[in-house]
């Protein structure tokens, strides 16, 4: 048990030290059920031998999740499937299929379902909990992210990242 997931925690900022949070995809498919935890920094998926996700009925590469420079794990669908995102958003430079995965983003490959989970306090989504009152409830300002390029990680004097504007 860490301090984040003791009886009592109250989440903060979403932002923890690299690759925190367990960060892992849920699969399923008719009666099958699984678990893949990431731990490498680039996930293939598909049923091509090599693969760091093997899936049987896939294309050879279906996806690829890649463990970015800001600590955020972005999906690259490149076989047919169902995506939570709009492919043409900007946050994910637009033109590809891809998106940054939040816990509970949803994908599909072939047959299969994925869900993408991580920790609550390493998510990078809404601080503190979410919104209490909805989307126009304020919420207090988070920390900007730490530079994970830098071994210090520290973003005492780094802004904020979310803020009400």
């Amino acid at each position: 048990m860490t301090d984040q997931t003791a009886p009592g925690y109250k989440p903060t900022t979403t932002h923890a030290e690299w690759g925190a949070g367990d960060p892992r995809l849920l699969i399923s498919r008719e009666d099958d059920r699984s678990v893949h935890h990431i731990t490498t920094d680039t996930v293939r998926i598909g049923g091509a031998e090599g693969n760091e996700l093997r899936l049987a009925d896939t294309d050879p590469v279906h996806a690829t999740i890649t463990h970015d420079e800001r600590d955020e794990y972005v999906l690259t669908l490149h076989g047919m499937g169902e995506m939570n995102a709009n492919p043409l958003s900007a946050e994910t430079d637009g033109g590809d299929r891809s998106e940054i995965l939040r816990t509970g983003a949803r994908f599909t490959a072939g047959p299969w379902t994925l869900v993408f989970a991580r920790e609550e306090f390493a998510d990078h989504g809404r601080p503190f909990g979410g919104r209490e009152g909805g989307e126009l409830d304020d919420q207090p300002p988070q920390p900007a992210r730490p530079d994970y390029t830098d071994d210090t990680h520290d973003a005492s004097d780094a802004g904020l990242e979310v803020k009400d504007g």
